[in-house]
């Protein structure tokens, strides 16, 4: 027997009873006639206690011992004197009267601490020693609770967990493909899939009316902190069911996730249309744990700027501002620190205007020289504004002027501590744009993919040709400004989705070609279906209370998308190339 117990249970009730304890050396102190030895394992850590005098050999063995080498101890539950309540094995220690050495270890590279001296790349070269942290374990700890709780969720609503194919066929649409040769089939190519999408129509055609997968997808795509090459997902699909019911059973998951793992308990989730969360927040996916909505000081429906002078107002499609509450104390240096902000390529602003609301009611701004105090005034009584408070204000063409003031916004709301990463806004954002156009391609894209349903009043636009103006009827599910989950209600028509496949350009041979199995398959009596996927490691991240999501993953591949630890991808043999048929062997 390794162990009777583990390094995170022992108490003042186990005082007296003999335990074994298997474990990591975390670290060791010789205070003259005592040696300590702290042990760790995944469940916490325990005091050793060596005592030089009546355990001369025993104690002069345990001061040899290394970080992390793998103990195995036998000893008597003692009450510390001295207690140590940080940690809840903090008010006993065991007096060891036999310990046993099962594995050596190297001095690690890093300290396995809660604040390690480790950079993240040497950590992900060495991530099983890195799982040894407690700040790493305990998100994957969360992580597995994530999704205990899900399944548990979803099975109580008869949700069936079906595992839906890896190797499928590639498609046009959508993100890059991570492809695998046929060796079988040379020449020929599986597709790793992007999501179980198609597969979870099918089984709606199959008559599982409610299926869930919590599946591993692959996108071959830029990399950064909530993007992985392979990811997971919480991947749903319902049947007889329209955007309402898909809306209410997965506001309870998430409504359950935050109670079961949090603790918390979150208030019905607000709707939020596409249109009003692009025109008061300049984002499909706005953070809502602070206010500061958009005020348009100059846009089609009004016009409170022009005819001044100001060549930059005058001149702009759009005028649009925030108002910072308190914010009016920003110092100049500050407020150019802001400039800078905006102007950076990746915003793209041209300038900033500001303007202090003074505590007297007077205004100044950064052009007076164009506008006076009743034009100030006007603007002021535009954005609700109070003494103290702070206009910001972008001016440009439209798109591009929201874009960059939804940085802005972000960049005051985390200045002003808006953003605790421990207050929770949840949001669903509706009806989005049924198609994007692409200018270099010169033809529509799917907004989502192609087998979203336009808004049912919205159908008869696409035979107009109104593309731009329909509406998907399709649905986010935003945290704290970040998209954890979207979906749609499905075309289930087999003639509705050819005219979908012919507005984004498929000819009918080019959509049988790629799609045929699915259209086909509509035709056997497909049910009206709806469905959703949620980003899991980003659900987990948000829980966590972090941005990036490495850290809730257990392996995760670096920026340039490689495994360090691994070191994958690596070069294959031209042995098995040639096999796979994609070098052929010389005569």
């Amino acid at each position: 027997m390794y162990r009777t117990n583990t390094c995170g249970e022992l108490s003042l009730k186990n005082v007296g009873e003999t335990v074994v304890l298997s474990g990591w050396v975390q670290k060791s102190r010789d205070l003259g006639g005592m040696t300590f030895v702290d042990l760790r394992d995944r469940y916490g850590i325990t005091q050793l206690a060596f005592n030089l005098e009546t355990q001369a050999e025993l104690c002069l063995r345990a001061r040899k011992l290394g970080r992390e080498y793998v103990l195995q101890a036998t000893g008597i539950v003692k009450e510390r004197e001295s207690k140590n309540l940080q940690i809840a094995t903090g008010e006993i220690e065991i007096i060891v009267e036999a310990f046993s050495i099962l594995n050596e270890a190297k001095v690690p590279p890093f300290t396995i601490e809660d604040q390690t001296d480790g950079g993240e790349d040497l950590r992900m070269k060495y991530r099983y020693l890195d799982i040894r942290r407690n700040p790493v374990r305990n998100n994957l700890l969360l992580r597995h609770q994530v999704a205990k709780q899900t399944r548990t969720y979803l099975d109580n609503q008869n949700f069936v967990e079906v595992e839906t194919p890896v190797l499928i066929k590639s498609t046009p649409e959508g993100a890059r493909d991570f492809v695998v040769p046929s060796r079988m089939n040379q020449g020929q190519f599986y597709a790793l899939p992007q999501s179980p999408q198609t597969f979870k129509q099918l089984l709606m055609v199959g008559g599982i009316d409610r299926y869930y997968q919590i599946v591993k997808c692959f996108r071959d795509e830029d990399l950064r902190a909530d993007r992985q090459p392979e990811f997971t997902q919480i991947d749903c699909e319902m049947s007889f069911v329209e955007q309402e019911d898909v809306l209410n059973m997965f506001e309870g998951l998430v409504k359950h996730l935050f109670a079961t793992v949090k603790n918390l308990d979150i208030p019905q989730v607000p709707r939020m249309n596409y249109a009003d969360a692009m025109k008061f927040y300049g984002s499909d996916k706005p953070d809502t744990r602070f206010e500061m909505k958009f005020v348009e000081l100059k846009s089609s429906e009004n016009d409170l700027v022009s005819g001044k002078g100001f060549k930059v107002f005058d001149e702009a499609e759009l005028v649009v501002g925030i108002c910072a509450s308190n914010a009016a104390v920003f110092t100049r240096k500050q407020l150019d620190e802001l400039t800078d902000f905006v102007k950076r390529p990746q915003i793209g602003a041209s300038g900033l205007v500001y303007a202090r609301v003074n505590e007297d009611g007077t205004i100044k701004s950064s052009v007076d020289k164009f506008f006076d105090e009743a034009a100030l005034s006007n603007w002021a009584n535009a954005f609700s504004a109070k003494p103290g408070d702070l206009l910001l204000i972008l001016a440009g063409p439209a798109d591009k002027t929201r874009k960059a003031l939804n940085e802005l916004r972000l960049e005051m709301g985390s200045r002003l501590g808006l953003r605790d990463a421990s207050v929770y806004s949840c949001l669903w954002v509706t009806d989005f744009p049924l198609l994007e156009f692409n200018e270099e391609e010169g033809r529509y894209f799917a907004m989502h993919h192609p087998f979203t349903a336009p808004k049912p009043e919205d159908i008869n636009l696409l035979t107009e040709g109104r593309l731009g103006e329909i509406r998907a009827n399709a649905y986010d599910l935003v945290i704290n400004g970040v998209e954890v989950g979207g979906g749609s209600v499905r075309i289930f028509n087999k003639q509705l989705q050819a005219k979908m496949f012919e507005v984004l350009g498929f000819t009918p041979e080019e959509a049988q070609a790629q799609f045929g199995f699915l259209m086909n398959a509509f035709e056997y009596g497909a049910p009206p279906h709806a469905g959703i996927a949620f980003g899991f490691d980003r659900l987990c991240s948000l829980f966590g209370g972090d941005s990036s999501i490495r850290d809730y993953i257990a392996f995760p591949k670096n920026n340039s998308g490689r495994d360090v630890m691994i070191d994958a991808p690596s070069m294959i043999d031209v042995k098995q190339l040639t096999e796979l048929g994609i070098l052929v062997k010389s005569v």
